[in-house]
């Protein structure tokens, strides 16, 4: 039985196309292609993880590849060894040495307005 504080998992040999919802902190290891969406939770990709998908949680935590937008209406963390080509909307962003990213950056309020369904221009500093 799992615990009150363990995190869903999607292990890396499982495959999702379509959308993954839900409220609770999810460490994904697979592959998903689509959009995951998390109200409250803390979204964690893994370092085996290919995500070609739009994502939006409370946090992301991104140690694997990802092709798509990330919207947090809290952090980003993009660690070394990882992959993101997509525009990211957040309050903070951390970026660790040796993380590939190329897209746009928009480190405003509008994340939380974003991460509730609202369409957001993704705007101010490029990073390659």
């Amino acid at each position: 039985m799992a615990g009150e504080n363990a995190q869903a998992r999607i292990g890396k040999s499982i495959v999702i196309c379509g959308e993954v919802k839900g409220s609770e902190d999810l460490v994904l290891d697979g592959r998903v292609e689509g959009t995951v969406t998390l109200t409250e939770g803390r979204l964690t990709i893994g370092s085996s993880a290919h995500i070609a998908a739009d994502l939006a949680a409370k946090d992301v935590l991104v140690q694997g590849h990802v092709q798509g937008n990330i919207i947090a209406s809290g952090r980003v963390e993009l660690r070394s060894g990882c992959n993101v080509e997509g525009d990211i909307t957040a309050l903070r962003l951390a970026v660790e040495d040796n993380a590939l990213f190329r897209g746009k950056v928009d480190l405003t309020q509008a994340a939380s307005k974003a991460h509730e369904g609202a369409t957001v221009p993704v705007g101010g500093a490029t990073t390659s």
